[in-house]
């Protein structure tokens, strides 16, 4: 057996969310190991600047816009890889949406469809796309990062916790019924990790150390401490890892 489990030379990548925080600490890693990481979010040039530093570091990698909320924005987006690369190895659906922060009965219906569109549709429908590719070409390996919340969900953070429960038994379906395809399906759940993302909570001291006080190990993580779990899985090192969500958390759900 092979050493060099880690090793991602001759791979194609796509990772959502990529533009910074965990998206881009997982690509810049994978990129790293020698994957041809395929940059996406929102805007192109958030995209880019990130594609440009990694090249700068001497790695592969490439910018591509796309909004996971939207469907033919998915469309366009396979569409263009399979044009240029003909094939995808790794997905990371990492892109995510946290648009309403408040008591759950005061959801409003813009906010819990914006949400549910990002965080479940967008993660359903790039898993479908990439799963039809990966079945043709014999194989290949998605992450979904979803949230400790999951778990235990947040107050006031009630639609987001369920989305991201939901992406849980998504990642599990995925995983049963794509393993006989040669495709493995993973999730991260990632606990409290310093990005924009979470920037609120940050700007909040008493709400920050009531949160960091229930952590064992008492401190927030950094988005790098993230992406070695992706590596891991998305490796050879994880050839027999399917189904799996795994928490990285500091021990909070302990």
């Amino acid at each position: 057996m092979s050493t060099n489990l880690f090793d991602l030379n001759g791979k194609i990548a796509l990772v959502t969310g990529a533009s910074r925080g965990i998206g881009e600490a997982i690509a810049r890693l994978l990129a790293k190991q020698g994957a041809h990481v395929i940059i996406s979010s929102r805007r192109l040039e958030d995209c880019q600047q990130v594609a440009q530093s990694i090249l700068a570091d001497g790695d592969s990698a490439e910018a591509l816009a796309c909004h996971v909320g939207s469907m033919e924005a998915i469309e366009t987006c396979f569409r263009q890889i399979r044009e240029t690369h003909g094939r995808l190895d790794i997905l990371v659906n990492n892109a995510a949406t946290n648009p309403y922060y408040g008591h759950v009965l005061d959801t409003d219906l813009a906010a819990y469809q914006k949400t549910v569109d990002v965080n479940l549709r967008g993660y359903f429908f790039m898993s479908v796309e990439a799963g039809k590719m990966m079945k043709a070409q014999g194989g290949g390996a998605i992450v979904n990062v979803a949230s400790v919340n999951a778990l235990q969900p947040a107050e006031y953070q009630g639609i987001y916790s369920i989305t991201k429960a939901a992406v849980v038994n998504m990642t599990k379906t995925f995983a049963k019924e794509c393993g006989r395809f040669g495709i493995r399906v993973n999730a991260l759940l990632p606990g409290l990790t310093r990005t924009r993302f979470a920037a609120a909570l940050f700007q909040q001291p008493d709400l920050y150390e009531q949160c960091v006080s229930n952590i064992p190990l008492h401190r927030h993580a950094e988005p790098d401490e993230m992406a070695g779990t992706v590596l891991y899985l998305v490796s050879n090192a994880a050839s027999y890892t399917n189904g799996e969500c795994i928490v990285v958390d500091g021990g909070l759900t302990l």
